[in-house]
């Protein structure tokens, strides 16, 4: 049988990233991707937005890797021809009401150590996005915008320039815990691993599963984002990234507008629980609604200015009717100590991964 020395399971952003950063140390690195490209889910199916760092607890791997994923995202699509932009990001709140939890951002953003934050107010909105209307904002240069499957190809390209093994049509199937290593059983074939990290997206749950590790507690509740797009005679409306004020709950970041590396502007996402990982197309919110949800931001918006663009589907671990906002977790198996485990991977996810990467390779490193 095939020996390896790691085996990477899942191939979107977060796993070629972790190929790229392990085949810069160790020889025989392998990643299995169950569909036919990487990248294909969550990875490509997002804003693409470069986050800053505000949003999250203090003192949590979120905090952590997306404010330094921020730096080394930036620096890496810089070296690698990704194309992206530090566009800068005004959170709005259209009320005084809401003037206290946007001041709470703003030290939450500080005590992470996000740079360059600055409420203001109505004035510079309008200097900054002429045709968003708000009471007061917080302006966060440091988030940018990047083409996501881009940064993904780039990614896998080191890997495979470093020597690693970038296996698709290879849904994992069985893992056997065997002593000092794991067995991997997918569909291209069986092969054995010193160290196996769990980074299947979506799946990490199930494939935690498969191991009978304690870790398959976190159940993975899918939640799916729709997005629409701005015509393009009306793409000027929107110069850089506004967002509103975060779900209360911790659903979401609320229905934003992203102006993007290509010029168009989208509208989204939404989030709603769906029963299905893989339901993208099932039951979609028409257009009026989106342009009900964004009309509190950009007040000119009509159903008219809109056209339906993709979805994409979160890996939340907070249950429907839950509250808060769950923390990665990243962490060797408290079972089987090969084994990296990578559950909950949800935004930041694209601006943490090269951070991300870094915290698996010393995990790793301890392994082999």
């Amino acid at each position: 049988m095939d020996q390896a020395n790691i085996v990477i399971i899942g191939g979107g952003v977060v796993g070629c990233a972790i190929a790229r950063a392990l085949s810069s140390r160790w020889a025989d690195v392998f990643l299995l991707e169950a569909l036919p490209k990487l990248g294909m889910g969550a990875s490509s199916r997002n804003s693409g937005v470069i986050h800053s760092g505000i949003y999250y607890p203090p003192g949590s791997l979120k905090a952590r890797h997306s404010v330094r994923g921020n730096q080394l995202t930036k620096e890496f699509c810089a070296a690698h021809g990704v194309p992206h932009r530090n566009a800068g990001k005004l959170v709005v709140v259209t009320s005084a009401a809401e003037a206290p939890k946007l001041q709470e951002l703003f030290e939450r953003g500080q005590t992470n150590g996000v740079e360059g934050l600055q409420i203001v107010a109505a004035a510079a909105i309008r200097a900054l996005e002429p045709h968003i209307a708000g009471f007061q904002a917080l302006h966060v240069p440091s988030t940018g915008i990047l083409a996501s499957e881009e940064l993904v190809k780039a990614y896998a390209r080191l890997a495979q320039d470093q020597g690693a093994n970038l296996v698709t049509h290879a849904k994992v199937e069985r893992l056997e815990p065997r002593g000092n290593v794991v067995r991997v059983t997918s569909e291209a074939g069986e092969i054995e691993a010193r160290c196996v990290v769990n980074s299947a997206g979506l799946f990490a749950d199930e494939v935690a599963a498969m191991l009978g590790s304690p870790l398959a507690k976190h159940r993975i509740y899918p939640v799916r984002g729709e997005y629409c797009e701005l015509v393009r005679a009306k793409s000027d409306w929107v110069r850089n990234l506004v967002y509103p004020l975060p779900h209360a709950e911790g659903l979401s970041l609320g229905t934003h507008l992203t102006r993007t590396v290509s010029g168009g502007v989208l509208v989204g996402p939404t989030a709603h629980y769906i029963e299905s990982k893989t339901d993208y197309e099932r039951n979609r919110e028409p257009v009026d609604e989106f342009a009900r949800r964004a009309k509190a931001l950009l007040p000119d918006i009509t159903p008219e200015d809109l056209v339906p663009a993709y979805t994409g589907i979160r890996a939340k671990l907070v249950p429907p009717g839950g509250h808060g906002m769950a923390d990665f977790i990243i962490q060797r198996d408290p079972q089987f100590s090969c084994v990296v485990q990578l559950i909950g991977l949800e935004s930041p996810g694209l601006t943490s991964a090269p951070s991300i990467a870094e915290h698996v390779a010393k995990l790793v490193a301890e392994i082999l």
